[in-house]
Parts: structure tokens; sequence; C-alpha cells
């Protein structure tokens, strides 16, 4: 018997370690295991570095741990703190953790993938979408990670507590962990494509504009957002953290000493308790988000605005996929009903807040011209609800990505493969307030990731063959190029912002630029009142008073705000828990 019972468990050892694998780190070694289906290992919630904590919370990351024994890489579910989570998340402020997935393969020096996910630099987390298929069938590696968010990530009052861009750091530290760690599972760290949509798309246009960075990848996949536009730099990230400490209740605003006491006093329960006034209505750059920082003598991300970086040509030039869906302003969907009538009685806080008017008389005039151009004589209503998505489409997105592309090309930058994508079946859902259907915010992205496409047409499974075989020749070799003979040969663009590729029900190379009479109306408004951000900012505080903040909340925000909080993070919880 005693025979039998050492058998059994000599046969289990043997099927537990086929179903695990083990790399040695520069922090010590890691245990993956066989994810369901086989053909791919997964490593989840290794540390990539220390997030600082308390007084300390708001600047760059510090080295991750180091450990003797094994660590035991398993899905714990871990993300950084935000307003809005599900009971299964396990949130953490310490929270930068990175998810390798490895295909079953003894082969090295294979092609790096590095997910940025997204959320309006607010929310999210690595595993929001997951690339294992592709790992599986094409044999990639895939990486995705965790950021700090919101004010957490992105307070920036230019002093030594919370100098900036701490979540861009931590992506830097990120990429610095993949160069110093991806061959030990098989990658090759000087190949290396950075992809994402939406924040994640706008956090890579950052990457690139950074010095920081130089060396750390090869090539760039952007889908819908820049450093401009819905989610670009912050226009002035004083007066934001003013804002918010104002919502915390904490009326000192103004003495820039206070506030930065204020925000390094607040537990990180306070600070994230009133994420959903961040997302406001007038000028969606007054969010918290990337910045211009001053130099404090460390290690600065940017010290100028990206378009001026990107105007001079000194920043990392690397081969990009680029693009954006037809409605990509879709984001805004479900806040129609409330921004109908706010649009109606005044337009002008619809305007980008990277404008910059000499008075609000001018301010008012433009507002109407763009609204004459989008809606012609009619209020905002049902019967032009296209119209609606559209504008929001080119204010927040297409718009900024096309003028950040011109300026990109015409520095002699990057070769630029420029796509508009536009695909729906059959089973693609409409919209509430028309008949008409279209590609909303980041299907381009969410047709790669995986999915459950048992219930998908053959329409769809056939583009999502396309896409994905456009998405991982780029990764293999910096070229968009298709197995597929009767497609067209992709041509990067031109300053003009011609030829770009219609991902559609028909694939078609267009010699032309997308939105053509949509962009040239929004490149004469930008020439005009595009100021970006404020580079000037107030002196560095030099005492410390201790203010009493007032942790409560205050709650005067407006319905809208909440509802598109919620549109945002249902749908990136959705891709994950589905």
């Amino acid at each position: 018997m005693w025979k039998l019972v050492v058998l059994l468990f000599c046969c289990l050892a043997i099927v537990l370690a086929d179903d695990s694998r083990v790399v040695s780190t520069a922090q010590g070694p890691v245990r993956g295991r066989l994810l369901p289906g086989g053909g791919v290992y997964g490593f989840y919630n290794i540390p990539y570095a220390s997030a600082p904590t308390g007084a300390d919370r708001y600047k760059a990351p510090r080295p991750p741990p180091t450990w003797l024994t094994i660590f035991e890489a398993e899905d714990r579910k871990i993300i950084c703190p935000q307003h809005f989570v599900t009971q299964t998340m396990n949130v953490q402020e310490d929270c930068l953790v990175v998810n390798v997935f490895v295909p079953d393969t003894d082969e090295a020096n294979l092609p790096v993938h590095v997910y940025v996910h997204g959320g309006a630099y607010q929310f999210g987390f690595g595993l929001q979408e997951k690339f294992t298929e592709l790992v599986k069938s094409k044999k990639k590696i895939s990486v995705s990670f965790n950021y700090r968010l919101g004010v957490h990530g992105f307070l920036c009052l230019g002093t030594e507590a919370a100098p900036g861009n701490a979540g861009l750091k931590d992506m830097v530290a990120l990429l610095r962990w993949v160069n110093t760690n991806i061959a030990s599972f098989g990658g090759n760290p000087d190949d290396v494509t950075l992809s994402s949509c939406s924040a994640g798309s706008g956090s890579l246009d950052f990457l690139t504009v950074s010095s920081l960075t130089e060396g750390l990848f090869k090539k760039v996949i952007q889908e819908s957002g820049t450093v401009i536009g819905a989610v670009g730099t912050q226009v002035d990230p004083i007066q934001n953290a003013r804002n918010y400490a104002t919502v915390l209740n904490f009326d000192n605003v103004n003495d820039l000493n206070s506030l930065e006491e204020f925000y390094k006093s607040v537990t990180i329960q306070q600070l994230i308790s009133r994420t959903d006034a961040i997302l406001n209505n007038e000028g969606v750059t007054s969010r918290f988000g990337p910045c211009v920082e001053r130099d404090l003598g460390q290690e600065i991300f940017i010290s100028d605005t990206p378009m001026n970086i990107l105007s001079r040509g000194n920043y990392t030039k690397v081969p990009r996929m680029y693009g954006f869906t037809t409605m990509d302003g879709s984001v805004r969907l479900s806040v129609f009903d409330t921004w109908k009538e706010m649009m109606n009685e005044k337009f002008s806080d619809f305007l980008p807040s990277e404008f910059h008017f000499d008075s609000e008389e001018v301010k008012e005039q433009v507002a109407q011209r763009v609204k004459q151009f989008y809606f012609g004589d009619s209020p905002v209503g049902e019967h032009n609800f296209v119209s609606y998505l559209n504008y929001n489409t080119d204010v927040l997105f297409a718009f900024p990505m096309l003028r950040t592309l011109s300026t990109r090309v015409g520095a002699l930058g990057d070769p630029i493969y420029l796509f508009e994508y536009s695909f729906v079946d059959e089973n693609s859902p409409g919209f509430p307030q028309t008949d008409e259907i279209g590609a909303r915010h980041c299907s381009q992205e969410m047709i790669v990731a995986d999915g459950d496409v048992t219930a998908a047409t053959n329409e769809y499974k056939r583009m999502q063959e396309i896409m994905r075989d456009y998405w991982m020749n780029f990764i293999s070799n910096g070229y968009p190029s298709s197995s597929d003979p009767s497609l067209p040969t992709w041509t990067p663009a031109n300053a003009q912002r011609s030829p770009h590729m219609s991902l559609g029900r028909q694939i078609v190379l267009r010699d032309s630029s997308p939105i053509p009479e949509r962009a040239a109306f929004w490149d004469e408004l930008f020439d005009e009142y595009f100021r970006g951000p404020i580079v000037d900012m107030d002196p560095v505080p030099t005492t410390t008073p201790t203010p009493t903040p007032a942790p409560g909340a205050a709650s005067s925000l407006v319905m809208s705000n909440i509802i598109f909080v919620s549109l945002l993070l249902s749908f990136y919880f959705t891709l994950y828990l589905n």
C-alpha cells in the first residue's frame, strides 16, 4: 500500500513540476504556472518597484524588494488605489507589480510586447486586457503592469514632495525592469514594443518624448490617445490641485506650502474618495495627468511641453502604428441626456481647455463657430446625435492624434503607419439615440486582445485575424504587414496625414487624410488658440506650516461626472472580468 502512495506522490510531483516554471530575476527566483488551456505560463504580481507611501507617496518609485526563497507569482488581483473597485480587487498603496506571460517554449530572444492600461489616468489595472492568445500562437512574450493613478500618481506641485509624473516614472521603472529581467523569461530586451489605447496610448507618447526612456523600447502601437486632447498634459496642474483640495474641504488652497502639507497629511483613502470630481466637463486636461516638471535637482520626466519637444525633433524616434476609431467619442455616450442641455446653454464650456482666449467675448464667438460647424442652427439633440459623437471624437482623440502626427513627421521623426478603424458587423451594438452603429472607443484594441468569440460572426473572426496579423508582424519586424497577399501594402504617412489604412469591412489604403474637412477646421483653431500647459509654476515652498485637513468630501458635483466615471469604469472592468 505504501508503495502505491509513494508512486502517486511522485506522479503528482511530476505533474506539478510540469505545471510550473521557475525563473531567476535580479530580485530572486519567481515561479509561474501554466494557464488553463496550456501553451502559456503566467507570472503574476511580481514587484518591479516599490511605491513610496505616506507623505512620500507622490515621489518617484523606489527599487523593488529582493528575496532568497521562490516568489510565488500568483494572481492576487493587486490594483493601485482608485475610487471605484470591485470586491474581487486587492487595493494596495504599494501596488507596482508586473505580470509576464510566456509561451511554452524553450526558444530565447522572443519579441516582447508591453501593454500599458488605459483609464483616463484615473483608474484601471494591468490585467484589464490580456493577450495570451497571441503569446500562445505567435511566440511572443506579453507584459502588463500597474502604475499609480489620479492624484496619487499625477499630483504636480513642482515641489520636492510632489514633483509630478509619479505614474509615468513608474512606467520608466517598469521598462528598466523589463530591460534587466526579460531575458530570463526568454525575451529579447532589445526588441520591446509598447501598445495601448486611450490614456495608455497618451502615456506612450509621453514615454517617447522623455529622455529617461532612451533605448528601452523599439516600437509603439498607439490607439486613441496622444500628448494633447483627452489624455494630454495638465494645462494648470497647481490649479487642478487647488480645485481638488477644495472638493476635499481644504480651504487654504492659495498658499502652496499649506497645499503641499495638506496633500502629504491626508490618508490614501481620503485622497481617492472624490475621484469622480476629477473627471469634470470643463476641459479634460483639468484632471490629474502628466505635467511639465520643474528642475528640482531630481530625475525629471519632462521639463518642456511635449509639443515643443516634438517640434524640435529631440525625442526617441521609433516606428509606430497610430490611429483611432470613427466613434471614439462614444466615451461620452451615457452623459448625452445631461450634456445636450449644458451644451445648448453654454457650449464654450466644452471647448478644449488647452485653448486660450483673450476675452470671454472671443471665447463665445469661437464656441458659436464650433457649434455651427457640427450642429448647424439646430440645438444639440437626438436628431443630431451622430454630430455629438463626431464632435467628441474629434476634440478628444482624432484631431489631437492627427496634429501630433504632423508635428512628428514634420520634425523628420518616426515612420508612422496611420489608420482609421471603422469595423462593425451585424453583432455590433447600436447607439440608443440612433439606428446607426460605429466603431466605439478602443474597439481596435479589444478585437486583438483575448476574448470569447464563440458567438462571433465569421466576418468578425476574419477581421480579428487581420488585425492580429498586422499587430504581431509589427511587433516582430516594425512593419504592419499581412500574410494575406490580397490586402494592400501599408506605407507610412507624411506630414499631410496621408496615406492612411481604412480598417473597416473593407481594408483600403487611402491616399488621403482621415476626416480631412473636420481636421482642417481644427487646424485653423489650433493655430490661433492653442496655448498648451503652463510651464512657469508658483515658487517652491520654503516653509512648512501644518494645516488642519478636513477629510470629508464636498458634494458639489453635477450628476454627469458620476455617470461618465461609471461608464468608463464599467467599460474597463467588463473587459477584465469577462
